[in-house]
């Protein structure tokens, strides 16, 4: 994307033939080099830590209700597990723990949830991350899993899990593309974005899924709030305040486990 004209051009476009101004940097430019000898492609590095860690807490969390006498966590985990790891229970955060804001949004109810999440954020991810770059896409997720699940204390009065407040998010995003650059290739990308977000948010009244529509909803209107004031990358100072924001929420992401980890322990060890 031109950092001028906002234009959709291509990777190696070195002057934007759009409006001729010399191109850079773009989000694909401010990626970080190859990790691991390319194991990790370069323009998906949070898409593959967010798939990583969402993977590995969901195998923690079917231990943990294994652990607890639930022979079928694997398919679903049981409601106790999921509190004591960091649910999104009304209950509890009006107690002070805040932290299940976040900590709500890598938890997953069994095997299904995380297939069909995981198998989203691994498309939408890699869109967002490409157009935005890694520290936006970090921003727009941790805040739109916040806001989506706020939204659903509020609405919801029962116990909420699931990465699909930060995928709705991120499609908020994506759609903000189209009202942020007023070009037919942005136009295209929020045409599309709005039909997955109508799509994903229809699923929800459909009665054989159990879907919280206000995380969902809660989180799209978060994702999009936040790209359109983040914007795509550029230059100046709000580059600044986007590296600040980005290692802020990654602090508070990283304390909220830390209490998710403790409270566990406070009960598990009783």
């Amino acid at each position: 994307m031109c950092p001028n004209c906002r234009a959709f051009i291509t990777t190696s476009d070195k002057i934007c033939p759009y409006c001729d101004t010399p191109v850079g940097p773009r989000a694909v430019d401010l990626r970080p080099r190859e990790l691991l000898g390319g194991i990790i492609p370069e323009a998906r590095l949070v898409t593959v830590i967010l798939l990583t860690l969402n993977v590995g807490i969901f195998v923690a969390s079917v231990l943990a209700s294994m652990k607890a006498g639930n022979t079928g966590a694997i398919m679903s985990i049981d409601i106790r597990t999921l509190s004591l790891l960091g649910a999104a229970r009304p209950d509890f955060i009006m107690m002070g723990q805040w932290w299940r804001f976040i900590t709500a949004g890598f938890l997953h109810g069994g095997l299904m949830h995380i297939l069909f999440n995981m198998w989203a954020l691994q498309d939408i991810g890699a869109h967002t991350e490409e157009v935005y770059g890694p520290r936006r896409m970090i921003c727009i997720w941790i805040l739109s899993t916040i806001g989506g699940f706020f939204v659903s204390m509020i609405w919801n009065r029962g116990v909420s899990v699931g990465a699909s407040a930060g995928l709705f998010g991120l499609i908020g995003a994506m759609i903000a593309v189209g009202v942020l650059h007023k070009t037919y290739q942005a136009a295209a990308v929020r045409s599309l974005y709005t039909r997955w977000a109508i799509y994903g948010l229809l699923m929800g009244f459909l009665p054989f899924f159990r879907v919280d529509n206000a995380a969902h909803i809660g989180g799209l209107i978060t994702g999009f709030v936040a790209a359109y004031l983040l914007d795509t990358p550029g230059r100046g100072i709000k580059e600044q305040l986007v590296t600040g924001l980005t290692a802020l929420l990654t602090l508070i992401t990283a304390y909220a486990f830390v209490r998710m980890f403790l409270f566990y322990l406070s009960y598990t060890n009783r």
